[in-house]
């Protein structure tokens, strides 16, 4: 065992987009657990976009990262001592302090992991909170039906990418999503399974909509906000839905531009509602039965962004929001595959 833990800590709150000096790598000895607990050698850890907003002092669903403290996140690790009966040497475990090589938690908050059944990436993605995201706020807050028309902002995204096989594994009639690059374009049309995809990056938006969805959606599934929510108003039908997941597009700007075209809400009989994966912890178990099943038959393509080593951290959080990620971004701490 290393002699050294190395932690990421928040140096500086970030103005607009978030720059190397606004962290802080810090060596530390490795912690010792107490009774009922256990340490914990992180192996990966992720890096999401919530991440962008805890970095602000303002009131939220969680409370802001502190100035001066470490960062945290998800993160699954391998149990190297343990002072708990519940927790053994060698488990496999999901937590909640990334951003660190190691971690002493309370045995009663760590969850034991099957990484034969899957590898230690999954269960912070597609068997995680990006899989259980996609699946909640397309089923159970947009109420998604078979035969609709779905489009999904931000689809070769961790949650975006699910959300879209979801809809095509549930009988969507027609499933559209935007990326930032003719590469993922064609990674969502000939990958994932998407019936049609197009670049945001290639401007009007809303024609690009136009184009591909004739008959107008039903189902939004808006992981951007900006200028792909008010397209999307326009191609809505009567009665569509719109579960608003995150608005990437806005987090490092914030100065950016309101919706326009609101009133459309009242006019087509919409409703756009925001939601936490938080509120739909009661549906894990049945997302997480239906998932394993579609990855057993391999009908879900899983799609994952590595970037080795503690130090790279900060640089895969940038990335991710500069939208360099395909899938879900994942911050490798040790050899485990």
């Amino acid at each position: 065992m290393s002699a050294v833990n190395r932690v990421w800590y928040l140096a500086a709150r970030p103005t607009g987009f978030p720059a190397d000096t606004d962290f802080e790598l810090r060596e530390e000895p490795v912690p010792s657990p107490g009774p009922g607990e256990v340490l914990v050698r992180n192996d990966v850890m992720s890096v999401d976009p919530a991440m962008r907003g805890r970095m602000n002092d303002v009131p939220s669903y969680v409370p802001p990262f502190q100035l001066g403290a470490p960062l945290d996140g998800g993160a699954v690790g391998t149990v190297v001592a343990s002072q708990s009966p519940d927790v053994k040497v060698g488990e496999s475990v999901l937590h909640g302090l990334g951003w660190r090589e190691y971690a002493v938690l309370d045995a009663a908050r760590v969850r034991v992991v099957d990484t034969a059944a899957a590898p230690s990436s999954a269960y912070l993605g597609v068997l995680g909170m990006p899989g259980l995201t996609a699946y909640a706020g397309l089923l159970d807050v947009a109420r998604m039906r078979p035969d609709e028309t779905v489009f999904v902002s931000g689809a070769a995204g961790a949650v975006g990418s699910l959300a879209g096989q979801i809809a095509r594994l549930r009988g969507a009639r027609l499933v559209i999503g935007s990326a930032g690059s003719p590469e993922k374009v064609r990674y969502l049309i000939d990958e994932l399974g998407f019936d049609a995809a197009f670049n945001y990056r290639d401007g009007d938006i809303r024609g690009q909509l136009k184009r591909l969805a004739p008959d107008g959606i039903d189902v939004y599934f808006d992981n951007v906000g900006g200028e792909q929510l008010e397209a999307a108003l326009f191609r809505m039908n009567v009665h569509g839905r719109i579960a608003v997941c995150g608005m990437i597009s806005q987090y490092n700007t914030p100065d950016a531009q309101g919706i326009r075209n609101l009133p459309l809400l009242i006019s087509k009989r919409l409703t756009m509602q925001g939601f936490l994966v938080l509120d739909h912890w009661s549906r894990r178990e049945a997302f997480q039965e239906e998932m394993t099943g579609w990855l057993r038959e391999n009908r879900v393509t899983v799609a994952e962004t590595f970037v080795d080593g503690i130090d790279h951290a900060v640089e895969a959080f940038q990335g991710l929001l500069r939208g360099a990620n395909l899938g879900k971004m994942i911050v490798r701490l040790t050899d485990v595959r």
